[in-house]
């Protein structure tokens, strides 16, 4: 660590992120390019995590170095801090390594009291501007520093009503002098104590107040949803005040460089006359189109523009810039990297590459494979006929259904219960955080395009209409009213993100496309990619579907699924039950033809692409009705008596209970079915190799037919060595039998600990293996899926034992290197083998360039998650050639 915990602005630069924080590395970076940037100082992220250390304590020495800055920065600016005469005002905000919008604490205003607060009053000569720089103060330094759980707001409200103004900017000197008297008095009452004068007390406690804000809930709730560790810390960004707030030539903004919706390649964002930072982003007043401030102040535009596009270019990405205005003079207060929406993400990179500030690598490397995961979420569908009740911002991308919840809990509450929800407020809150994240959307009567509601719905991918004036919400009535209708808690909602639109009731929706800017920066990263992705799918329909996303073949077909269809159930259930394998083979006879015109029409979809078919995998019991139901019909029927539907319930009980197993997981399935019952294997080997063969004869290449028999859960090479053996046999019968040779691979599911470690020697037996690794995962851990998922595994999560569902995410140090020690030696021993994956992480961004680096050919997940792979394996393909892509300007 170093020792130095206290940096001005002129010391520092946008490499120091880890150490300064993005606001302050960025602000320092800012000042070094010679914009128009107040001056200030950073308190470290190390300082912070140094106070957690020492017991939430500022040390003497970090108080030393705060007072030296201080100094300096007084020397700087002419001005005293506490002096009465010219005093010096600070704001005192965060300044996380990540950027967490909203989540910590600022105050504004700092170093005001009863006497500088005139002192500042004579400078500028406006009595009412310092009395509405105090009674802001007081208000956020109430409600961050001293805790104080009563709504401020209320004594404005009243104030207003009872002077007959309708906005705060109309209540004059008395009017504020009276809200600054109750504003102390509700303090007083609220901590015991007066609110404090000494401006050295009022800093020291606020920079506490934003090192307390990095462990708040809200803050925890925002790392947990966006994968930000915990143990960064936040730095303190100390900075000289200017004031937007000074009048009608004043005012206070938020401007993104280009459309954080759409991606345009124009100003966007918005600003406020006569107001201060905060009241922007709070949504208290809905402001202007930053367009007119071209109108109304040309060269303050003009200058924005100017400083926009320096900063652009100098970060080479979309800048979130924060401005004020004070008395005609522009400060730029931050610039980070801003939150996009996922299109404008993919059209931003896209764009940047084409205008030649980038790179099509760093394009590549640019957009998050989440973001191409929300871009496949639906839309409203452009032939349903809608009728909007109203209006608003169109704040965040995408269309959103779900049930009308007017607070955080509420929203958390019914989604964890399997409800889709809309959380719909006036304005939304950092507290409100963890109901956002449980949302389907998001809509507020009241902020605007840079508003807390927009941001945050931007950063997570959710659908957002704010500043919705046309709803009036109650939130303690569950209910908002519009245009005469009445919509309360539960009743469902549309909103479209895309033009603020908001709808009542469900509308229809539309699967998304790939096209332009999405399907060039995939055509790119599949010229980067070296891993093959291909889809798991059952069906013709899923199959044609993954290869309109760019699948390369099928890595996951589950029989059994086709087993489930309604007509074929009660066959499958004649075959478990048979008696014998005369009867048995009778009902695999009437099976054969169905799964023949399965595999006929994936085929046909997969033209040219290899198909791995999996031979039959669970357990025998889930083909039959469930045991407990079946019981209940048991007993309703011998309390009526012996019958003949009795009887054969009878008989179907028996067998259930036989099949029965106290593990089904380790139970009677995969290869263990075929070793006991060849003949199911056997059926669906003919079942493939005649449906390749009929193709053919129906004029298909033979070429292009391309299976890949896969024989689950093979633990031994036994196992793998009998079945290869009756597998190999059926082929060559229908060879044979059809004159049609049609080449195939065969191999296995590699699923439990003992096939990894044994690889060498199961590797001789196998054409392919594709890793299972939703099983490999459950047999490694020795967790069942759903009962770790409801049970234990967040708890786990919670308290450091694991730092990922390893559902999700691979276990590469458990589960991931028994994938690298099954490779390695598979691959000792049989060179050419293929190797893929197949379970869900193949789908997942951080398993993928796991899976990537253990030299896998291929990886499998669900069709909508093909072009989170495609580029997530052009993504690992680039990190491991040493690649770097730093996001400067990231805060």
């Amino acid at each position: 660590m170093s020792k130095k915990r206290v940096y001005r602005f002129s010391e520092g630069n946008a490499q120091m992120r880890e150490l300064l924080g993005g606001k302050g590395a960025n602000l320092s970076e800012m000042r070094s390019m010679g914009l128009p940037v107040p001056p200030g100082f950073i308190i470290t992220t190390e300082a912070c995590i140094k106070y957690y250390e020492e017991g939430r304590v500022i040390s003497p020495e970090l108080e030393k170095e705060v007072e030296d800055a201080l100094s300096a920065l007084e020397e700087e600016m002419g001005r005293k801090f506490g002096d009465y005469d010219n005093p010096l005002l600070l704001s005192v905000r965060s300044g996380a390594v990540v950027s967490m919008p909203g989540m910590m604490d600022t105050v504004l205003n700092l170093g005001l009291n009863e006497d500088t607060v005139e002192g500042l009053a004579r400078r500028v000569g406006d009595r009412r501007f310092a009395l509405d720089c105090y009674r802001r103060f007081i208000q956020m330094y109430g409600d961050v520093v001293l805790k104080v759980e009563y709504n401020f707001d209320d004594i404005i409200e009243e104030e207003k009503e009872k002077r007959g103004v309708s906005t705060d900017v109309e209540l004059d000197e008395d009017a504020l002098q009276v809200i600054i008297d109750r504003f102390k008095e509700v303090i007083e009452k609220e901590t015991g104590e007066p609110f404090p004068k000494d401006p050295k007390e009022q800093l020291l406690k606020a920079i506490r107040a934003v090192f307390d804000s990095w462990y708040t809930p809200r803050a925890q709730v925002y790392r947990n949803a966006n994968n930000i560790a915990h143990d960064l810390g936040t730095a303190v960004n100390v900075q000289t005040m200017v004031f937007g707030n000074m009048g009608d030539n004043s005012g206070t903004g938020v401007v993104f460089t280009r459309s954080p919706s759409t991606g345009e390649n124009k100003l966007y964002g918005e600003y406020l006359i006569n107001a201060q930072g905060e009241d922007v982003v709070a949504g208290i007043r809905t402001p202007e189109d930053i367009e007119k401030l071209k109108e109304v102040k040309p060269h303050i535009y003009d200058e924005l523009t100017e400083n926009c596009r320096k900063l652009e270019s100098h970060y080479k990405d979309m800048q979130d810039v924060e401005f004020t205005i004070e008395e005609g003079k522009l400060y730029l207060l931050q610039t980070r990297n801003g939150k996009r929406a996922a299109a404008a993400s993919v059209k931003i990179a896209v764009d940047m590459a084409r205008e030649g500030i980038i790179n099509r690598e760093e394009a590549i490397m640019r957009v998050k494979p989440e973001e191409l995961e929300q871009l496949m979420h639906r839309q409203i569908d452009e032939s349903a006929k809608i009728d909007p009740v109203a209006t608003g911002l169109p704040a965040s991308p995408g269309a959103a259904c779900g049930k009308a919840v007017f607070d955080a809990d509420t929203a958390e509450q019914m989604a964890n219960e399997g409800h889709e929800v809309v959380l719909v407020r006036t304005e939304t809150t950092p507290e409100d955080i963890h109901g956002m994240i449980a949302s389907e959307g998001i809509l507020t009567s009241r902020g605007g395009m840079t508003s807390h509601a927009a941001v945050v719905a931007r950063g997570m991918g959710k659908p957002c209409v704010t500043g919705c004036e046309a709803i009036k919400v109650n939130t303690e009535q569950e209910k908002f009213e519009v245009d005469g209708k009445t919509v309360s808690k539960g009743d469902k909602i549309t909103l479209d993100g895309a033009t603020g639109n908001v709808i009542l009731g469900e509308v229809p929706m539309r699967d998304p496309e790939i096209s332009g800017d999405f399907q060039d920066i995939l055509q790119w990263a599949d010229s980067v990619r070296e891993m093959n992705v291909r889809t798991n799918a059952d069906t013709p329909e899923d199959s044609r579907q993954a290869v309109e996303l760019g699948a390369e073949g099928i890595g996951l077909c589950r029989t059994e699924h086709m087993f489930f269809a309604g007509d074929r159930l009660p066959v499958v259930q004649d075959m478990i039950l048979a008696e014998n394998a005369e009867d048995r083979k009778a009902a695999l006879d009437k099976l054969l033809p169905y799964q023949k015109e399965d595999f006929k029409g994936i085929f046909k979809e997969m033209a040219g692409y290899p198909v791995t078919i999996r031979l039959l995998d669970p357990p025998l019991h889930e083909f039959l009705p469930d045991r407990e139901e079946l019981l209940q019909e048991l007993i309703e029927l011998r309390q009526k008596g012996e019958s003949q539907e009795l009887k054969e319930k009878e008989e179907l009980w028996a067998k259930v209970k036989a099949l029965n197993e106290l593990n089904p997981m380790l139970g009677h399935r995969g290869c263990r079915l075929g070793v006991v019952y060849p003949e199911i294997y056997e059926m669906q080997v003919r079942a493939i190799m005649e449906a390749g063969a009929e193709l053919v004869k129906e004029g298909m290449e033979a070429n292009k037919i391309i299976p890949e028999i896969m024989i689950p859960l093979v633990g031994h090479e036994r196992e793998l060595e009998i079945l290869r053996e009756m597998t190999q046999k059926v082929v060559d019968q229908v060879k044979e039998e059809k004159g049609v040779d049609i080449p195939q691979l065969i191999g296995t599911m590699i699923e439990l600990p003992r096939a990894c470690v044994t690889a060498d020697t199961i590797a001789k037996h196998a054409d392919f293996f594709s890793f299972g690794t939703n099983d490999l995962t459950q047999t490694t851990f020795g967790f069942s899926r759903d009962d770790a998922e409801g049970k234990f595994l967040q708890q786990y999560m919670d308290q450091n034992i694991l730092e990922q569902n390893p559902f999700i995410e691979v276990d590469q140090d458990g589960v991931g290197d028994l994938v690298r020690v099954a490779a390695e030696k598979s691959r000792d021993a049989k060179p050419e083998i293929k190797l893929g994956v197949c379970g869900e992480h193949g789908g997942d961004p951080s398993s993928i360039n796991f899976f990537y680096k253990q030299g896998l050919d291929y990886v499998s997940c669900s069709p909508f998650r093909v072009p989170v792979a495609r580029l997530s394996a052009a993504q690992a393909k680039l990190k491991s050639g040493g690649t770097s892509y730093e996001q400067k300007g990231e805060s």
